[in-house]
């Protein structure tokens, strides 16, 4: 791994290794807090269960109206600014939960940061597509998932140890963490928007700010529809299983802290060798098979009762996550045209909003209604519902080729 790494220095350019590591400072702060957002919710508003996991709904709703506009303002305007205003608007937001009370208090601060959140995502994978040729992609994506789970191996056992003592002050480590990255792209990033030439589309007519041209293709909206929803299993396991697992078992949070860690470790050590060997195979095939392996972690939970029954299923999890997460974001990557990487990559963004919008709200009314198993054995009809989906698409594909041969068709 270490071999591999001095290469990639040599192979990337300096910017791309500025986002290397300000995603270590990011990371490494959000991460002291999200895991346990939900419990800290709950305690603090003493609502039922929907009611609280509605505060993510409204979250991934803005997420969702903000990806839509990330897209056309990050190909029009740049990537850098984008990128910096989300930054340094996450770390004030998570500073203004210190002081925060009331359910509407939180719907506001996690509405604005669903309008923040979206901006980064799509201004950062448009860039990574812009400093990044196509067949150094996948490995590229691996690296920065790598660096992004080094802080997440950070920030849950830190916050989970700050989070038994006082939110406050994990909130307050997240904004830091999130400033610096943001103070460091304003400073020292360079804008990589492409200047448009006679060779890219200029001409065609552009509708809705250009989503017609993404719209219009076919493979791109079925892959992005059935990751969306298989997502809603992913977010399970992250912002409900927290919640399940001290609640239901007493699971407390220091110790479930050692869960989103051992899933972040996993991915520093594995993720660059794992996306090696998937990118021999048909890209599609290797969604279905991490998104069953979602599937199997949901079923797992369900039959879990303490805290290395839950591990187990990060574990299990987190196998899947190597072989779908890096593999769909760069078969998106790979079909967008070089003015539109913003608005194909904001479709795709719109995935992970989706799934934690109605996955925690669908958890909660099925736990509500049917009892706390009920959620899980729910995430599992998603889960083989994504899975069958995405392979009768690689039956269909015109491509059986890895990614590394994969071609953008014209959309």
């Amino acid at each position: 791994m270490l071999a591999r790494f001095q290469k990639a220095r040599q192979e990337y350019p300096g910017q791309y290794w500025l986002m290397f590591w300000g995603l270590l400072f990011s990371t490494s702060g959000s991460s002291m807090v999200w895991p346990f957002l939900l419990i800290y919710l709950g305690k603090k508003l003493d609502l039922p269960d929907r009611v609280t996991a509605s505060l993510f709904t409204i979250n991934a709703a803005c997420a969702v109206i903000s990806s839509f506009l990330a897209g056309p303002i990050a190909d029009k305007l740049g990537r850098k600014g984008v990128m910096t205003i989300s930054l340094l608007a996450d770390a004030l937001l998570f500073m203004l939960m210190i002081p925060a009370n009331s359910y509407w208090a939180f719907a506001v601060i996690l509405a604005l940061r669903g309008i923040s959140q979206p901006l980064y995502r799509v201004g950062a994978d448009a860039m990574m597509a812009d400093l990044i040729p196509p067949e150094k992609r996948l490995d590229a994506y691996a690296l920065l998932r790598m660096i992004t789970n080094a802080g997440i191996s950070i920030g849950p056992v830190v916050g989970g140890l700050l989070s038994s003592a006082s939110y406050s002050l994990a909130f307050l480590c997240a904004g830091i963490g999130l400033g610096i990255y943001g103070l460091l792209l304003l400073f020292f990033a360079r804008e990589t928007l492409p200047f448009r030439t006679e060779a890219q589309p200029a001409s065609v007519k552009e509708r809705w700010g250009g989503y017609n041209r993404v719209l219009a293709d076919k493979r791109l909206i079925s892959v992005v529809g059935t990751i969306a929803f298989g997502w809603i299993t992913a977010s399970l396991m992250w912002v409900v299983l927290p919640k399940y697992a001290n609640s239901i078992f007493g699971v407390p949070e220091k110790l479930y802290g050692w869960i989103p860690t051992t899933n972040a470790l996993m991915v520093v050590l594995f993720q660059v060798l794992v996306s090696r060997l998937v990118r021999r195979y048909q890209p599609l095939r290797m969604m279905a098979l991490g998104m069953f392996i979602y599937t199997l972690s949901n079923l797992g939970v369900a039959f879990a009762q303490n805290f290395w029954g839950f591990w187990a299923c990060m574990v299990l999890m987190t196998i899947g996550e190597l072989t779908i997460v890096p593999t769909s974001n760069t078969y998106v990557a790979n079909l967008a045209p070089p003015d539109m990487r913003g608005r194909y990559m904001s479709l795709y963004g719109l995935t992970w909003p989706f799934g934690t919008g109605v996955g925690p709200f669908l958890g909660g009314i099925l736990s509500d209604s049917f009892g706390p198993r009920a959620t899980w054995f729910g995430g599992v009809a998603v889960g083989l519902i994504a899975t069958l989906s995405l392979l009768v698409m690689s039956g269909r594909s015109s491509q059986p080729q890895g990614l590394a041969g994969q071609t953008r068709a014209s959309p």
